[in-house]
């Protein structure tokens, strides 16, 4: 489609010129004054004015306010006489794009236009994947209405403005980067960096190197210098994810930061400020480990300043059927499938399983039920089997407890056994990370050798 402008001048031949001028390569549009132009604005789509300011009896600057105020306003030039330059510099600090002087020289116009619709594209582009962002990484991701839910996101909202350090808790699976990622597009940090680390896929030397960076030749291997994510968020916010993981050392380390809010790169001696906000998730009981000795007491407080805590799925299952819609929504789009529905039987059988691996399970098993559904709804065949299996009762409902104690190995043999040597499946059963199962299998070899 053509792009479409708008011309208003007082003078026929003006008007009539400057048709004939563009009309090649965009749809022109004719007004002789500021009610003709509202006129055609209000019944055509306009993507650029180019008004006069002087419209016999009608204020061109007048126009020009009014059309900026519309909700999707077009890109306003001014054309004005030699004479009135300074009421078109007036008229660019109120909003228009830029202006030229009569007589208009046309390649100078052609070229202005070209520029002024390409730099509105650009923005509304800007604009719609905001929109994406905020949309995708925003409260309306929470699905759900129950009184546990409304809970979470009345908290997000509350603290997300305040500059305040967050502790997200909850079982794997429940949404912990969701709600970080949600407190920082509320916060005014928006537009700034959000930087997340995995703090236990990394062993403690390179979780340390990711964090602060290194000088070049800190350890073997560190051919040149690294920015750390500390830096990499500057201005915006750093998520440390499974914090109950990382090693005393690395505690220390975000013990300073959160005091005096700078660091040193890992083999370097030069301060740096730590100009971001922190957050953190877990989904150990810190509590219980600073109790144990193996989490510092004086990091638990630094990082627990607000709690948000994120219910178990099987906590809220009232807000089952609605994810259940939103997922189906989601995945048959992503699977270029048709909207399916669900039979009774399959909600049913959804809504009673316990979910141990929460939302994340829920929606992997939506997909799985879209995926193998050979008509037009999900049925109760098409869930997963250990879905089905568990909902009636042919399987263990309740989840593995999420501490492993350091005398109950039985439950490491269990968990092992039910996820047929599965170490990653094994780790998320006992809520625990993989690291942890492997250092647990280094230290009782019998139970990898079982």
């Amino acid at each position: 489609m053509k792009k479409t402008i708008l011309v208003v001048d007082d003078e026929k031949n003006t008007r009539e010129g400057l048709r004939t001028s563009l009309e090649e390569n965009y749809e022109v549009y004719l007004a002789a004054d500021a009610a003709g132009a509202r006129a055609v604005m209000e019944t055509d789509r306009v993507d650029l004015l180019l008004t006069d300011l002087r419209l016999g009896a009608d204020d061109g600057m007048d126009l020009l306010a009014s059309t900026l105020r519309q909700s999707h306003p077009p890109v306003c030039i001014i054309m004005t006489a030699y004479g009135t330059v300074d009421a078109a510099v007036e008229a660019m600090k109120r909003g228009a794009y830029d202006f030229v002087t009569k007589p208009v020289n046309i390649d100078r116009l052609d070229l202005l236009i070209k520029r002024a619709l390409h730099g509105s594209e650009v923005e509304r582009e800007n604009v719609r994947l905001r929109e994406q962002v905020d949309k995708r990484y925003g409260l309306d991701n929470f699905v759900g209405d129950s009184s546990a839910m409304s809970h979470v996101l009345d908290t997000i909202k509350q603290v997300a403005p305040s500059r305040a350090t967050v502790l997200i808790s909850g079982e794997s699976g429940t949404g912990k980067e969701l709600a970080a990622q949600a407190i920082h597009r509320l916060s005014p940090r928006h537009g700034a960096p959000f930087v997340a680390v995995h703090c236990a896929a990394l062993s403690p030397q390179l979780l340390e190197s990711e964090l602060f960076g290194h000088e070049k030749g800190a350890f073997t291997g560190a051919g040149e210098r690294r920015v750390g994510r500390f830096e990499q968020a500057a201005g915006g916010t750093l998520f440390l994810d499974e914090i109950g993981e990382i090693d005393a050392t690395t505690q220390v380390k975000i013990l300073r930061v959160l005091g005096e809010r700078v660091f040193e790169r890992v083999g370097g001696n030069k301060t740096i400020a730590a100009e971001v906000r922190l957050l953190a998730a877990t989904n150990r009981d810190l509590a219980k480990m600073v109790a144990e000795g193996k989490f510092r007491e004086d990091l638990f407080f630094r990082l627990n300043v607000v709690q948000v805590h994120l219910p178990p799925l099987r906590d809220r299952r009232e807000d089952i059927p609605p994810l259940v819609v939103h997922f189906l929504r989601e995945s048959a789009k992503e699977n270029d499938k048709p909207f399916r529905e669900v039979t009774s039987d399959a909600l049913k059988c959804l809504t009673a399983y316990d979910w141990p691996g929460n939302v994340r399970e829920l929606r992997a098993a939506i997909e799985h039920g879209v995926v193998m559904a050979g008509g037009p709804k999900i049925t109760l065949r098409d869930l997963p089997p250990g879905v089905r299996a568990a909902a009636a009762g042919d399987a263990p409902r309740a989840p593995l407890p999420l501490n492993l104690d350091e005398t109950q190995l039985s439950l490491v043999r269990r968990a092992l056994a039910e996820s047929e040597g599965n170490r990653t499946l094994a780790a998320q059963k006992l809520g625990i990370s993989r690291r942890t199962l492997h250092r647990k299998l280094r230290e009782h070899p019998q139970l990898a050798a079982g």
